[in-house]
């Protein structure tokens, strides 16, 4: 029993330290390891099949509106990337390089890509020759490199994994209907599969995507009160006529998932996107019949298109129990000698720890509603949490007491001027997280300034 409790308390609560409570959780989830290599991270089996299913599921919907993957070197030419300056300036405190190959100096330096733009540019301008070669809609699964000065595991690493789409089209008004349609992928994909709620909106100016005409994002809130922008869309090509378009999300959604769903005994994670949605757990295993039927369950669950995991080990009961909250399975069926006899068993949710005793002759139906209504559930709880911790702010007084009082989204107007976004950044370290499609009127004038109001901004501390 003191082991069990160990697993737990070797994580710090949340309200005590929410950085560390994070880096424990995805430690002793077993989800990543450090690597020899400073601010790079190792991806664990847990860890690296969440993205798996991220992929799977989020590729799944690209290919539905027409995507199509392809896959572009790793190495950039210096001069390749310095034809778009925009884009190379605001990268280029982040870029690695190589210089050498074998033995030999290079005649000239490569980029190891921290985003593909460039590369995608320049292939179009072969594949495209006239109106009939367009629309290119194009997506690569890859791996990028950004030299990032503070990392933590899955938030920032100086190597990780992401999806970046590239779109050519003959108008604007096509680029703009795909970005549209790419943002409502996204947004569909976090709620409805990782149970996150988000805002979709347009980013400022300031703050949009180096090079970009219009960067367009959905921003979810922690736990801890702070932001999290999920992805970038719409880059404007300059040198060609056709219209870009660019967007991508990375394996930053898994430290989301974590940071909106977790709790002081470890992760929780949504059913749709768990590897193993159902451990099965016998109870005094020792006794004739248990392991046997316990296994006979695994074997009907997986049967029936469960994503199961089958505790035979010899841990305590109370250690196995531990060690499944701490993993996040959504749900753990125990079954026993007096389970067996009644013909039942016994199924624990994770989020709640709510007990249910079904029929074993119908497990498989009960065990469907169950993970159903925790999915609808999680999602409901963090689109709570985000509107109770999203506060509205009609003077710089009040935007500042916000800010420094109450984490979370503030709602304020905004002037339109970057004067004023500075001011609120020097001020209070908050940024502007975005401008809302759905638009209120909270305010005739800017929360900053004073000044005449253009528009809603949501704003807010991010990582």
């Amino acid at each position: 029993m003191a082991n069990d409790k160990k697993l737990v308390e070797a994580i710090t609560p949340m309200e005590e330290d929410f950085a560390q409570w994070y880096t424990d959780v995805v430690k002793k989830a077993e989800l990543m390891a450090y690597s020899s290599v400073k601010g790079c991270m190792i991806f664990k089996p847990a860890g690296y099949a969440i993205w798996e299913n991220i992929q799977k599921e989020m590729d799944a919907r690209f290919k539905k509106t027409g995507v199509q993957n392809v896959y572009l070197p790793v190495f950039i030419p210096e001069s390749l990337l310095e034809r778009e300056k925009d884009h190379v300036e605001g990268f280029a405190p982040e870029v690695a390089w190589v210089t050498q190959g074998g033995l030999n100096p290079l005649q000239e330096k490569l980029c190891v890509r921290p985003t593909s733009e460039t590369l995608f540019c320049d292939f179009y301008k072969d594949e495209i020759q006239s109106y009939r070669d367009l629309p290119k809609v194009y997506n690569q699964w890859c791996n990028v490199v950004r030299w990032e000065k503070e990392t933590r595991p899955f938030l920032r690493s100086r190597e990780f994994l992401w999806q970046e789409g590239h779109t050519a089209h003959a108008t604007a008004e096509e680029a703009e209907a795909r970005t549209q349609q790419m943002l409502n992928v996204y947004a569909d994909f976090c709620e409805q599969v990782l149970a996150m709620p988000v805002i979709k909106g347009r980013k400022t100016d300031k703050e949009k995507f180096a090079g970009a005409e219009a960067t367009y994002t959905i921003e979810a809130l922690m736990h801890d009160g702070k932001a999290f922008g999920i992805q970038y869309t719409d880059k404007e090509n300059k040198l060609q006529y056709v219209h870009q378009t660019s967007w991508g999300t990375t394996t930053r959604l898994i430290g989301a998932m974590i940071m909106v769903h977790g709790d002081n005994s470890g992760l929780v994670m949504p059913p749709r996107i768990a590897p193993v949605q159902v451990r099965v757990i016998p109870v005094a295993q020792h006794k004739e019949g248990v392991l046997e039927k316990a296994g006979q369950l695994k074997d009907r669950l997986e049967a029936a298109g469960f994503r199961v995991d089958f505790d035979d080990s010899e841990k305590t009961p109370g250690f196995k129990y531990a060690e499944q909250e701490v993993k996040g399975i959504p749900a753990r069926i125990e079954i026993g000698p007096k389970d067996i006899e009644n013909n039942q068993a016994v199924v624990v949710r994770r989020d709640t720890r709510q007990k249910y005793v079904v029929a074993l002759d119908n497990v498989e139906e009960e065990l469907t509603k169950i993970l159903d209504t925790m999915q609808a559930e999680m999602l409901e709880r963090a689109r709570a949490h985000r509107n109770a911790h999203t506060y509205e702010a009609h003077s710089y007084e009040e935007f500042k007491d916000i800010i420094a009082n109450k984490p979370g989204f503030v709602k304020g107007m905004w002037c339109g001027e970057q004067a004023c976004e500075d001011k609120i950044k020097e001020d209070t370290t908050a940024t502007s997280r975005c401008m809302p499609f759905e638009q209120e009127h909270i305010s005739d004038v800017c929360v900053c300034c004073g000044k005449p109001a253009k528009k809603l901004v949501y704003w807010g501390k991010a990582y």
